[in-house]
């Protein structure tokens, strides 16, 4: 096993996970699709907007069949950093530079009410995930952020999200690791996010939704009735829901619209009570900073640390291959040195990647396609997908019962077009490495901050 001192080293590779940290394939498998089967909506892809729509719809009455290529939880809903997050997930001016103030004010209203809608369906459901809604901090690892964070604080207050400012004696009271100085503050906490999604599919499975798992979709007609059809059947629908994030344009949709950026984890070994005492954290708040490809760093129930982003990844083509990202791991576990200086030595136990959907805008991209409208969809999570694509999946199955809700008319908005490849291919890789370099520097003001502290 490598130790933290050589984790970072790019070549020697960390232990790859490809179902990600936090999933297993279930005990109890659904079955591939074999034959015709007819329903009155077809959902396609088992992570959290799909399932939470398919148990909307049920509870309405309706006949819900679920395609998903693996199991429910293998995409992205199983691979994030289970961060329970509302409106200050996204930096507030992407929303009013793209929309302006008035609709603006809609998205901060959907993010934020998405985590009040997930709280809900815990207690309703009855989803034990290890929720610990203790806040998130977006929280600065230099002193030059500080600016940054009170600007961004007052347009959220202008947009109506409810955001604090935490400063660095209240930071070192609440036994908040000393890397991160002072923060914004908001509702909400971390969650594991593969007992969500299981327990979003037990519910499913317990009310009577069809899910067929193992059962890729291999094509799809349009009409008034939708066929879709897979390796050994075919399944037809008055309306289907595409809930297929990052993979959406492997089916050959959305690819002007959205690209499926490769995100990364790493997680370590379980911390000993002594490591667990001098690190502090007790109430284990979730920690983003405002990088411009941020970091997340968490506590788990289980007394591990989970660390993500730092780097991402795009595939010509908005390919998924699931394969591992060392060079993301390598950084990562810099982060994990240099933020945690207590806990030298500390191994890392394994690594993981997945894919998220983004829009060029970082907004959600939801419509409808096809020639009658009856093809719904909803990508663009940008990373910030647990809380909002389950929402999400609630406000489409309303309207896809006929009762389009204000909210999701509110946040209609043209989506901005991608670029054909290889143009798309370099545009995102050169802003990477733009954001990579302006994140270098903020990380070298604190190296030579804490040398001089030495």
């Amino acid at each position: 096993m490598n130790t933290l001192s050589n984790a970072h080293n790019a070549s020697t590779p960390l232990k790859f996970r490809s179902l990600g940290g936090w999933v297993e394939q279930p005990d109890n498998l659904q079955p591939t699709l074999e034959g015709h089967a007819q329903a009155d909506v077809i959902i396609i892809g088992a992570g959290f907007a799909g399932l939470s729509a398919a148990l909307e719809l049920r509870a309405l009455g309706a006949d819900v069949i679920v395609l998903e290529q693996e199991f429910a939880g293998f995409g992205a809903s199983g691979r994030n950093a289970g961060y329970l997050l509302g409106s200050m997930g996204i930096d507030f001016a992407v929303f009013v530079n793209r929309v302006g103030v008035e609709q603006a004010t809609q998205f901060v209203r959907f993010y934020d009410e998405a985590v009040t809608y997930v709280e809900g369906r815990f207690e309703q459901l009855g989803i034990q995930c290890d929720y610990t809604p203790s806040g998130v901090l977006r929280a600065a690892v230099h002193a030059s952020q500080e600016k940054r964070l009170h600007k961004d604080m007052a347009l959220g207050e202008k947009l109506g999200s409810s955001t604090r400012f935490v400063d660095s004696a209240e930071m070192r009271a609440r036994g908040i690791p000393p890397a991160f100085l002072f923060a914004l503050e908001q509702r909400g906490g971390t969650l594991n996010p593969g007992k969500y999604v299981g327990g979003l599919r037990r519910a499913a499975i317990d009310a009577g939704v069809k899910l067929y798992e193992h059962t890729p979709l291999l094509s799809f007609s349009e009409g008034a009735s939708i066929s879709c059809k897979t390796a050994h059947g075919s399944v037809s629908a008055p309306v289907m829901l595409l809930a297929t994030n990052a993979y959406t344009p492997q089916l050959g949709v959305l690819r002007n619209k959205i690209a499926a950026i490769r995100v990364s984890a790493i997680e370590t070994k379980r911390l000993s009570e002594q490591q667990l005492a001098a690190l502090g954290w007790k109430a284990r708040e979730g920690i983003i900073t405002p990088h411009y490809i941020m970091e997340s760093h968490r506590l788990t129930a289980h007394g591990t640390l989970v660390l993500t982003v730092k780097e991402l990844g795009y595939a010509y083509g908005s390919k998924v291959p699931n394969i591992p990202d060392q060079r993301a791991y390598s950084a990562l576990a810099q982060v994990l040195r240099e933020r945690y200086p207590a806990l030298q030595g500390l191994e890392v136990q394994h690594c993981w990647s997945g894919y998220v959907s983004g829009a060029y805008d970082f907004l959600p991209v939801i419509g409808a396609m096809g020639a009658k409208q009856n093809i719904f969809y909803t990508a663009g999570c940008s990373g910030h997908g647990l809380a909002g694509q389950s929402f999400m999946g609630s406000l489409l199955a309303a309207q896809i019962n006929g009762k389009t809700p204000e909210l999701l008319t509110a946040l209609q908005h043209k989506t901005p077009s991608m670029l054909p490849e290889p143009l798309q291919w370099c545009a995102i890789q050169s802003a990477f490495a733009a954001a990579k370099l302006l994140d270098a520097r903020t990380d070298r003001k604190v190296r030579r901050d804490n040398a001089k502290n030495v």
